[in-house]
C-alpha cells in the first residue's frame, strides 16, 4: 500500500478557494474528476506546483513532477468539489491515511459552513 504525507501548500490553496466560493455543491465526482486528458491539458498550461496545489496527498517515494507524486485530487482544477472532499475522507479514512482524512474533513466542514 502506498504512503502518504500531508500536502499543506493544497490544504491553504483549497481553504482560499472554499473562501472566495469557488466551489461545487452538487456533483457526481466520478464524472466530475478530471481524466488523464484533463490532467495533461491542466499541465500543458500550468506548473507542477499548481497542479500539485489540487492534492491532498503527497505519495511517498514517487519523485516530484511526475502524476505519481500526487494523490487525493479534491477537485477540477477550477473549483473545489464536495464530491471530492467525500472521496477524499472516504478513500483516505479506507486506508487509514488519519492526517489526509482529517484535512479532508476539515474542508469538507469549511466549504459546508460557508454553503450554508
Amino acid at each position: 500500500m502506498a504512503e502518504y504525507t500531508l500536502n499543506s501548500a493544497a490544504v491553504e490553496h483549497l481553504r482560499a478557494l472554499i473562501d472566495a466560493r469557488q466551489y461545487v455543491l452538487d456533483s457526481d465526482w466520478g464524472e466530475a474528476q478530471p481524466d488523464a486528458a484533463a490532467q495533461n491539458a491542466y499541465l500543458e498550461g500550468h506548473p507542477w506546483s499548481d497542479y500539485a496545489s489540487w492534492h491532498l496527498g503527497l505519495t511517498v517515494g514517487a519523485s516530484d513532477e511526475t502524476k505519481a507524486r500526487y494523490a487525493f485530487v479534491a477537485g477540477d482544477f477550477r473549483r473545489v468539489h464536495r464530491s471530492a472532499l467525500i472521496a477524499c475522507v472516504y478513500r483516505a479514512s479506507e486506508w487509514r491515511h488519519k492526517d489526509v482524512e482529517l484535512a479532508a474533513h476539515d474542508l469538507l466542514q469549511q466549504l459546508d459552513r460557508i454553503s450554508g
